[in-house]
């Protein structure tokens, strides 16, 4: 069997994650090249593979300097911090490599659009890393909902909390011209994506409190809204908090379905029960497995670009909401 030629761009702790899943997929995955300019994050990387007894691949720069000195690859990983995103998927779409981009895609709406111009123009694969948007669990979730196991929907409350502003003060995460954004942009876009995802209605109205707590970017947050269907959201960041931890709600006339941001988890509450019963879901093969399975034609893409705009669409309105201290509305479809 052929294996897949890939690039990685980024290695800090998230490309280690893919790393590790590549590795296991050896016999599909090659990594040809990787792309960091940060000289500790190259030995740390380095450091990583040889306790591993494996070869570490080259490092470069940039994309253009991998390019020149051996040539394209089939795919990329883009794991660069978040300014990043765009003009690295842009530059590996531009030269015929298939892309799998670590979230959330981009900074903003304009991005989005842009990107999802370039899939079209180029005719690449373009996936997004949303473990929400990959979950078996979320995917049975919404056959349930589809199907009226809680019967209509009406609400959904959905949480994170975790010890993020201690974990990330003086790192890239907490300069706004780098991270795009804070908590919320950065952990909570788990939860803004996986609830939009529920959902399966547009966001016609937003209205949202962003406090710093004397960080330069968001730390808390507490938004409100309501989907053109008359669904009511609420979702909480609280991220100068204790460990990491998330839950979803979602509220129908009928039963009550919980899970995880990330769709650790699924369990169901309907009218004659007191407790909530776990819901069985086969386990994740994880992005890069599902990224070869979409890539070979074996599944349809569970979290397109498409779904990159959805979120930054909803963080836009987000932000200006909590800029004006008014509720934003969409504009009538």
């Amino acid at each position: 069997m052929k294996r897949i030629r890939s690039i990685v761009v980024g290695t800090g702790g998230f490309a280690r994650r893919h790393f590790q899943t590549m590795l296991e997929t050896k016999r599909t995955t090659q990594i040809v090249g990787l792309v960091e300019p940060s000289e500790s994050s190259r030995e740390a990387t380095a450091s990583w593979f040889a306790e591993r007894r494996t070869s570490c691949p080259p490092f470069y720069n940039t994309i253009e300097e991998l390019i020149r000195a051996q040539g394209g690859a089939d795919a990329a990983v883009i794991c660069s911090p978040h300014k990043f995103h765009f003009e690295n998927a842009r530059d590996c779409l531009q030269n015929g490599m298939d892309v799998l981009i670590e979230k959330p895609m981009v900074l903003n709406a304009e991005e989005a659009r842009q990107l999802i111009a370039l899939r079209d123009q180029t005719r690449r694969l373009v996936m997004v890393a949303f473990p929400g948007s990959l979950s078996p669990a979320i995917w049975k979730a919404k056959r349930l909902l589809a199907a009226g196991a809680i019967g209509q929907v009406n609400a959904v409350c959905a949480w994170v909390h975790q010890a993020w502003k201690a974990g990330t003060t003086g790192l890239w995460r907490q300069i706004p011209e780098i991270s795009g954004g804070g908590f919320l942009f950065d952990t909570g876009s788990h939860m803004i994506n996986t609830v939009v995802d529920l959902l399966a209605d547009e966001v016609a109205q937003v209205t949202a409190l962003l406090d710093n707590r004397g960080a330069p970017v968001e730390i808390n947050s507490s938004v409100s809204g309501r989907t053109r269907n008359g669904i009511m959201f609420s979702l909480t960041g609280a991220g100068d908090s204790i460990q990491c931890a998330s839950q979803i709600l979602v509220f129908g006339d009928r039963g009550i379905l919980r899970t995880g941001i990330w769709g650790e988890s699924l369990a169901l509450k309907k009218e004659s029960q007191h407790e909530f019963v776990s819901v069985s879901f086969v386990k994740s093969k994880g992005p890069w497995q599902q990224f070869l399975k979409v890539r070979a034609g074996k599944m349809e893409n569970p979290c397109p670009p498409e779904s990159g705009l959805r979120f930054a669409l909803l963080m836009d309105m987000i932000r200006e909401s909590a800029a004006t201290g008014r509720t934003v509305h969409t504009a009538p479809s």
